[in-house]
């Protein structure tokens, strides 16, 4: 217990003397004294008024907050609190007059010392007034300057206020941190300077200098010097404020001669302009047209070599509505790359609606110094952008210390105005040579493909089999193609596909965007193998169609479009896929049910063999999904969604893969049994056939050969159709007249032979089958059985095949299929010509 209370005793007395001499120290006093004459004058405020005033008081005699010392004064003082660093700040001002006197120019000295003066933060103010002739430079030792915009603060907590006179008004020229590339600053009519210390800094010198220059002849001009590589970050004066009117500003820049300098405007208005006009002018070593004369939204020089200057040139404002002119830019100094002594030509010249832009890739930012990299016109105009348009021959180069920083994008359109006119053609989407030539990846090339509203579709086939882009298989070729719809306001996205697949065939209603999107470096080296060809086709219904041919080697995935998002409302979608006559396809689905809700509508699957012309119809909304199932032909797979709720969108996705077709080793023994029997039953008819024949000639009697007038002795033929006679019979009276008899000599030609009258006959059909995707079932009826009556007269004796009945159908359109290419039978008649 008693050892408990000792070490309560011990930390009671640690804080009583940490709490004593934080006291002391809140009770130091200080003296300040300023000499007469030197036009100093210490003001001490409080630094932040929402601070209860009565927490720290300032005590002196004059017993008065803010606490004022001009020159010839002296004043004792100390503080009521142990922080007075948070509660009040102090100025130092000097006011230097070089109008009435010489100017004391030299470096700068603080006054007065850093000793008397109390741990506040501190403000040194020098107030330099000058003649209009007269020229006034500040000169900053290392480190130099860097400009800040408002709002912005400075690590150390170290900054200098710049600001100028124009008359009697003040124009801020802005605001520095240290470690910058501003060396010097000339200015005319006089200049405010301001010091801002913090009050831990520990801070002797000023860190400039005043000289005397002759007159600038303008508002100020700002020296930026680059030993190295670097950038600088400079504003207009005022900025973000508006520019003086009518005032001239420059900027001089010091490069060394194996660095490279390039301009950027980050942020620039305008203002309105009664006389004169706005612009930046540039001196540049060895231009011919010094001064290079810019507007504002020009883009600005680049790849600049040696020392230039860049001058901000105002105007006469309107008085109603000035507007307001400010700038903010960027100069980076880099070293010259291989490619900057480079130039390249890309020919537009030739195409039409078509643009090509070269611009940054989005990356991370640093705080370290990172090189630029710019796109130059004409080895002059410089950008971190650039954008070429169709019908014009461009010459291009680079500033950039990593080209891969960069990437192409581009778009062209191709539009179908007449479909007339467009039904036969064919284009092939392939990515320009003068753009594979460019030493920057290509990002992206866009085709869009636009086409009369329903009046013509558009089919897409590679030069190589395409693969759909899924979880499952992944394309990792260089390159891959993003089809999507191009129709406004249709979010309709077919996939992403990449050249190794089976699909021949990609078929779209109407507008669609093909990108070519390049993945790799080695695109350049597989161009070769990235051509397209689109084509116009007659319009169908469907918003697309596939067609796939199977491959042995491995399965085919497919999904439905929008897979992400789900099928889109009331689309269609189909598959035409082609199996091999030796080879048995297997279709399986990657879930049970689609759990699709319609809120108007039906959605469907129809699986059709094209051969067999059979269908299996699947309700998508309420039906499980087919089980993996054997497919012996080619067959149709369509997709028709509903207009379904919101939460569950449409979404499919399948596979088909390749087994070779094996014959069952029981319909094997079949065939050679039943093939055996019939051969066997053959052998004994003819048997029984040569035995009978054989039986009758040895029945018969010896020959005789004596002449019977009453026997006839013509070979025995048919009975004739008409068994009477042509008196006995009415063959000759015509119940009907054919016109090719009693105008037939109205039917002979030049020549005088008789022209054949046109018969109709049947002719095999050679037009596609299998090109339509099946739709959903509707009721038809087939023909009536057509067979010979009893009552009609027969034509002789007819065989057994002859006397099979025909059946006439007619398939719905649904039934069209590449399987059976056969038309139903047609029966012929031939016109019978009447006999003698």
């Amino acid at each position: 217990m008693a050892g408990l209370n000792c070490r309560v005793a011990v930390g009671l007395l640690g804080v009583l003397l940490l709490g004593a001499a934080r006291l002391a120290r809140g009770w130091e006093t200080y003296e300040i004294a300023l000499p007469h004459g030197s036009n100093i004058t210490v003001l001490i405020k409080p630094g932040a008024p929402t601070l209860p005033a009565n927490l720290c008081q300032i005590i002196s005699k004059r017993q008065v907050t803010p606490l004022s010392i001009k020159a010839g004064e002296t004043a004792v003082f100390s503080f009521s609190c142990r922080d007075p660093e948070n509660h009040f700040v102090v100025e130092i001002q000097k006011n230097i007059d070089c109008m009435s006197g010489p100017c004391p120019f030299g470096e700068v000295h603080l006054q007065p010392s850093m000793s008397v003066l109390p741990t506040l933060n501190r403000t040194f103010i020098w107030d330099v007034k000058a003649n209009k002739n007269i020229g006034l430079e500040l000169q900053f030792s290392l480190p130099r300057l860097r400009q800040i915009g408002r709002g912005e603060s400075c690590p150390d907590g170290v900054t200098h206020s710049i600001s100028s006179r124009i008359d009697t008004k003040m124009v801020r020229i802005g605001t520095f941190c240290s470690n910058g590339t501003v060396s010097r600053i000339k200015m005319q009519e006089g200049v405010k300077m301001a010091l801002a210390l913090p009050w831990f800094h520990k801070r002797k010198v000023s860190g400039f200098s005043i000289t005397n220059r002759s007159s600038i002849k303008r508002l100020c001009i700002i020296e930026s010097v680059f030993e190295g590589e670097g950038s600088a970050t400079l504003m207009s004066a005022n900025y973000p404020d508006g520019f003086p009117e009518d005032e001239l500003m420059t900027w001089q820049f010091i490069i060394p001669a194996h660095l490279r300098a390039s301009v950027s405007f980050l942020h620039f208005n305008v203002s309105n302009c009664v006389k004169k006009e706005e612009r930046v002018e540039y001196c540049i070593p060895g231009s011919t047209t010094n001064p290079e004369v810019f507007k504002l939204k020009d883009k600005q020089p680049g790849n600049i070599a040696g020392n230039f200057n860049l001058s901000l040139q105002g105007c006469d404002q309107d008085a109603q509505n000035p507007g307001i002119l400010r700038l903010q830019f960027q100069v980076l100094v880099q070293h010259p790359q291989n490619e900057s002594n480079k130039t390249y030509v890309v020919d537009l010249s030739n195409e039409q609606a078509m643009s090509l832009t070269i611009e940054q890739r989005p990356g991370k930012l640093s705080r370290k110094f990172v090189p630029g990299c710019f796109v130059c016109l004409d080895s002059r105009t410089c950008s971190t952008n650039l954008t070429l348009t169709a019908g014009s021959k461009h010459k291009i180069s680079f500033l950039c210390d990593d080209l891969t920083r960069l990437w192409i994008n581009a778009e062209k359109t191709i539009s179908c105005l007449d479909h007339r006119y467009c039904h036969r053609k064919a284009y092939s989407l392939q990515v320009p040579w003068y753009i594979l030539q460019l030493p920057v990846q290509l990002h992206d090339f866009s085709w869009k493909l636009l086409v009369p509203k329903d009046s013509i579709s558009l089919a897409l086939v590679p030069a190589q089999k395409l693969q759909q882009h899924t979880h499952e298989r992944v394309c990792n070729t260089s390159f891959s193609y993003l089809v999507a719809s191009a129709v406004p306001g249709q979010d309709l996205y077919f996939g992403s596909f990449c050249s190794g697949g089976s699909i021949e065939q990609i078929q779209v209603k109407q507008n669609v965007s093909v990108t070519l999107r390049a993945f790799a470096p080695s695109f350049q080296q597989e161009a070769s193998r990235q051509s397209l060809t689109v084509s116009f086709v007659p319009h169908f219904k469907e918003e697309g169609v596939f067609t796939v041919t199977l491959d042995t080697k491995s399965k085919v995935y497919l999904r439905t479009p929008n897979w992400d998002k789900g099928l889109p409302s009331l689309t269609s979608v189909s598959w035409n896929i082609s199996v091999p006559q030796d080879q048995v396809a297997c279709l399986t689905f990657l879930k049970e049910r689609t759990g699709v809700v319609c809120q108007t509508g039906r959605a469907f699957m129809i699986i059709q063999e094209q051969r067999a012309h059979t269908e299996e119809i699947f309700s998508l909304e309420e039906e499980v999904l087919p089980k993996p199932s054997f497919r012996y032909h080619s067959f149709w797979v369509n997709i028709s969604n509903c207009s379904p709720m919101s939460k569950k969108q449409l979404d499919l996705l399948f596979w088909v893969s390749l087994t070779p077709r094996t014959m069952d080793l029981t319909v094997i023994i079949l065939a050679v049994v039943g093939g055996g029997a019939l051969l066997l039953f053959a052998l004994g008819l003819i048997i029984c056939f040569v035995k009978k024949n054989r039986k009758k000639k040895i029945n018969k009697g010896p020959a005789v050969g004596i002449y019977n007038g009453n026997v006839n002795t013509q070979m025995p033929m048919q009975p004739k159709t008409f068994q009477k006679r042509r008196k006995d019979n009415e063959s000759h009276v015509y119940a009907e007249i054919d016109d090719t008899m009693v105008y037939g000599h109205l039917l002979q030609d030049s020549k005088g032979s008789f022209l054949q009258p046109k018969v109709d006959t049947y002719r095999p059909f050679q037009g596609p089958t299998g090109d339509c995707p099946p739709s959903p079932p509707h009721i038809c009826s087939r023909a009536p059985t057509a067979k010979l009556t009893e009552d009609e007269p027969s034509s002789g004796f007819l065989s057994e095949s002859e006397s099979e009945t025909y059946t006439f159908s007619y398939p719905s359109s649904r039934n069209i299929s590449n399987g059976n290419t056969d038309p139903p039978l047609l029966e012929t008649y031939e016109t019978m010509e009447p006999g003698e």
